[in-house]
């Protein structure tokens, strides 16, 4: 009790009145309200299994308590009462239209009695006298801004105001809440002031020029199209996952069979990875084969240059640092020199960048000419590629070939699964020739 006796007072015995003190004071009542037996929160027994928790309430029993027995909605009120008089005065701020935006949403099921409450406090309003309406008028400005200040302000209620107003180096603000310039002491104790600013330089300004063009040219999408794009991608990979569908013949993450690497690493390409060559041209690059096979379409059209200079590049990237001038030079004399044998066609931009960067030679010297170059045959040549007659035929040869293989008997697909899991033993050398061959077999 004796401490309870002494909360909100200072060492000397005098109450403490600064505004912390006043809000802890509030939220003890507030408190004590909902500890009322009668009308407070309503606590309850709820049941378990097996058992029972005594004293329960819920976070929507807090929020539809406070709604009932707080006013939540005064401002919500105050701001729609100050749209309906049509005074320049009285017209609304950014900040504020933003707030009763806010409001109305969250009162959206009670906006119609919140909008007859403005309706009926204005209509008062109005048959009172100019000036006491002008006094009531000014009176509830200065209210709310004290309990909701302008973003960046002060709230009173949050922060002591002596202790604003003993600060030692305040900021001058070019303009004050109420029009008085460059004058500290004319500050309000609820506002902040505002560092002074000082104009641009020209420097900073083309630099902010320069960002927002940027942001201007820069691609972008709606989230529906976003979407879009990634169940079509989804789809298209679905196969290939192995997490989604199982790889056949078994997953060698999941089994001792490594059949399934040695089909991916064959030079016999599965119907599965040819599919996979028409998805992009990334996916014909990965692939050994697919990257042989796209080779010798280049050649047929005679532009095999560029992509064995793109390959060089990328061979470029991965040498050792001792081995890189020397490189460098090699895939100048033989794609970008004047005559050079195998002469590839970029750009007056990227030759010249290009050409710079050769006299100090690293593993990205090439990168604006490989860009270039990978974005010549990713429009041009690869679509050709996926029409020609040749990867055409290789896809229909494959689809044919595994859909022979899938003719298998249940028999065959039987001993197969059975010889996996079958140890070999080597045979006797007197056993019968049948006998061996079906050993072998498993």
């Amino acid at each position: 009790m004796a401490q309870g006796n002494n909360y909100g007072q200072s060492s000397n015995g005098v109450a403490d009145e600064s505004p912390n003190m006043l809000v802890y004071r509030k939220m003890e009542d507030v408190i004590a309200r909902m500890q009322d037996e009668k009308n407070g929160i309503p606590i309850r027994t709820v049941k378990s299994f097996l058992s029972k928790i005594p004293s329960v309430f819920s976070g929507s029993d807090i929020v539809q308590w406070l709604t009932k027995n707080l006013s939540i909605e005064d401002p919500a009120v105050y701001l729609c009462k100050r749209t309906m008089q049509n005074k320049a005065r009285l017209e609304l701020a950014d900040y504020e239209a933003e707030s009763l935006a806010r409001l109305q949403r969250a009162f959206a099921r009670k906006w119609e009695f919140i909008f007859m409450q403005a309706e009926a406090q204005a209509k008062v309003d109005k048959k009172r006298d100019k000036i006491e309406r002008k006094i009531l008028d000014s009176q509830e400005r200065a209210f709310w801004d004290v309990h909701r200040p302008v973003p960046g302000c002060v709230n009173t209620t949050e922060v002591d105001i002596k202790k604003s107003s003993r600060m030692r180096n305040p900021h001058k603000t070019r303009k004050s809440v109420y029009g008085l310039q460059n004058d500290i002491r004319s500050h309000s104790p609820t506002h902040t002031p505002v560092p002074e600013t000082k104009p641009p330089t020209e420097d900073e300004l083309r630099q902010e020029i320069k960002y927002w063009q940027i942001q201007l040219d820069r691609h972008r999408l709606k989230m529906s199209k976003v979407a879009e794009s990634l169940l079509v991608y989804t789809e298209q990979y679905v196969e290939y996952d192995p997490f989604l569908l199982a790889p056949d013949p078994s997953n060698p993450w999941l089994s001792d069979d490594t059949t399934f690497w040695e089909i991916e690493a064959s030079k016999e390409p599965s119907q599965q990875r040819v599919k996979r060559w028409g998805f992009g041209m990334d996916e014909a690059l990965k692939d050994p084969v697919g990257r042989e096979q796209f080779l010798k379409f280049l050649e047929s059209e005679f532009s095999s240059e560029n992509l064995r200079f793109w390959l060089a590049v990328e061979d470029l990237k991965k040498r050792p640092m001792r081995e890189v001038p020397a490189r460098v030079q090699e895939i100048w004399q033989e794609f970008l020199a004047p005559g050079a044998p195998s002469a590839i066609n970029l750009d007056s931009k990227s030759y010249d960048k290009t050409t710079q960067n050769v006299k100090e030679p690293g593993r990205y010297t090439f990168g604006d000419a490989q860009e270039h170059i990978y974005k010549l045959m990713k429009s041009d040549s690869y679509p050709r590629f996926i029409r020609s007659s040749a990867y055409q035929e290789l896809l229909q040869a494959k689809k044919k070939f595994g859909n022979t293989m899938d003719r298998r008997t249940s028999f065959e697909k039987f001993t197969r699964n059975v010889g996996r899991n079958i140890p070999i033993f080597p045979c006797h050398k007197n056993c019968t020739p049948t006998l061996r061959a079906s050993t072998n077999l498993l």
